[in-house]
C-alpha cells in the first residue's frame, strides 16, 4: 500500500507498507526544480527483489552488525540469523523489518503530514527474544524537512536498534555519482572495526584519517585512501559529538551542482556513513541505474555490536521501558 504527502513546490514524499519504506522524496534545487533524491523502485513489489539493497527501508530489529549473530541477556544466549558471513546484519535475511508488511495510517499534527507504520514482531522472529511492538512515524513539513520517529516496547528483554536506510543523491536519483557531494559530520571519533567491519571495542580519533569530516570535505577527496580499500569506500560508524538522547545537528551534506543541501539531526550516539560501495548498477526508478558510489547513506543509530560491548551505549530494552529514536532530514538549496 502506498502513501503520498505533498507540500506543493516544496517537498513531496511517497512511502510503501513493505518495509515501511521511504520510496520517493522530491525536493527543489536552486532554481526551484524538483527532483527525487532517494534511490528505490517504481513498484512496491520490487522492494522484495534481489536488487533491493535496503533502499529507504526501516532497518532492524538491529541495524548494522552483531558479531557472530549472538548475544546474551541475563545469562541466556540468543542466536540470530548470520546473513553476512559469520555475522548478523540489519535484522536478518528472512523476516527482518525491511522484509515485512507494516500497517500504515495517515497522520497530521503540528510537525507536518505523513504516515505512521506499525508492526508487531513476534517473539523469536529472526532469533530475537520478545514480542516487539514497533511504530515508525514519518512527518513531512511545509518548511522542507522529513522527521522520522521510532518507538518500540517489548514483553521480554531484547536488543533494539532501528534506522532508516535511505540512499541519498542530491543531484537526483540515477545521477552516476555522489563523490562531488560535500559532507561535514560533527564527530571527533569512530569505532575501530575488524576485517569484517565489526567493532573491536576500541575508539580512535578521526584526525589524520580519511574519516575526518569535521570540516566540509568532498566525499571523493579521500575515497582512494588505502585505509578505505577493504570496504571500497566509506562504511564506518562515526561517534557523534554531543549528548545522546538530545536532538542535535550532526551532519550537513551539500551538492554544488544542484545547490541542494541536507542537514541531519538525531538523538542517537552514532551515524553509519556509507557511500553505496556495493551498488552494482541495478535498475531503479524511471529506468535509471545505480552504480557504486552513486548515493550516500547517513544512518543514525546506536553503535554496531553494542549487545556484545558493555562499554558502548546500551541497546537493551526491557518490559516497561520504551525505545525512542528521532531523526530529522532538513532540505534546502543555495
Amino acid at each position: 500500500m502506498e502513501f503520498v504527502v505533498e507540500h506543493p513546490n516544496r517537498i513531496r514524499a511517497k512511502w510503501y507498507s513493505l518495509g515501511a519504506v521511504l520510496a520517493e522524496l522530491h525536493v527543489p534545487d536552486r532554481r526551484g526544480k524538483l527532483a527525487d533524491v532517494v534511490l528505490g523502485f517504481d513498484a512496491e513489489a520490487a522492494y522484495g527483489s534481489a536488487d533491493n539493497q535496503h533502499f529507504g527501508c526501516t532497518t532492524g530489529r538491529y541495524a548494522n552488525r552483531i558479531a557472530r549473530g549472538r548475544f546474551a541477556i541475563d545469562g541466556t544466549f540468543y542466536q540470530l540469523d548470520c546473513n553476512l558471513g559469520e555475522n548478523h546484519l540489519h535484522g536478518g535475511s528472512r523476516q527482518a523489518l525491511d522484509k515485512v508488511d507494516w500497517h500504515g495510517t495517515p497522520v497530521e499534527n503540528a510537525l507536518g503530514k505523513g504516515v505512521c507504520f506499525r508492526y508487531l514482531s513476534p517473539d523469536g522472529q529472526e532469533g530475537y527474544p520478545g514480542n516487539l511492538d514497533v511504530t515508525v512515524t514519518y512527518l513531512l513539513s511545509a518548511s522542507g524537512s522529513l522527521r522520522i520517529d521510532y518507538a518500540a516496547t517489548t514483553d521480554r528483554p531484547t536488543h533494539v536498534n532501528l534506522t532508516n536506510h535511505s540512499y541519498f543523491n542530491l543531484s537526483g536519483q540515477g545521477f552516476p555519482t555522489v563523490l562531488h557531494h560535500v559532507l561535514r559530520v560533527d564527530a571527533d571519533r569512530y569505532t575501530v572495526a575488524d576485517a569484517s567491519n565489526v567493532p573491536t571495542g576500541a575508539f580512535a580519533q578521526v584526525e589524520g584519517t580519511p574519516l575526518d569530516f569535521r570540516l566540509p570535505t568532498p566525499l571523493g577527496e579521500r575515497i582512494g585512501d588505502p585505509a578505505l580499500r577493504p570496504a571500497n569506500g566509506y562504511d564506518h560508524n562515526l561517534v557523534l559529538n554531543g549528548a545522546a538522547g538530545s536532538l542535535r545537528l550532526i551532519a550537513e551534506l551539500a551538492d554544488p551542482l544542484s545547490g541542494r543541501w541536507m542537514k541531519t539531526s538525531t538523538d542517537q550516539p552514532g551515524v553509519q556513513l556509507y557511500t553505496g560501495n556495493f551498488l552494482r548498477g541495478q535498475p531503479g526508478k524511471a529506468g535509471r541505474t545505480y552504480p557504486g558510489h552513486s548515493a550516500v547513506c547517513l544512518e543514525t543509530q546506536a553503535f554496531p555490536d553494542s549487545p556484545n560491548r558493555p562499554h558502548f551505549p546500551s541497546t537493551l530494552l526491557r518490559p516497561g521501558e520504551s525505545y525512542r529514536h528521532a531523526c530529522v532530514y532538513e532540505f534546502g538549496a543555495a
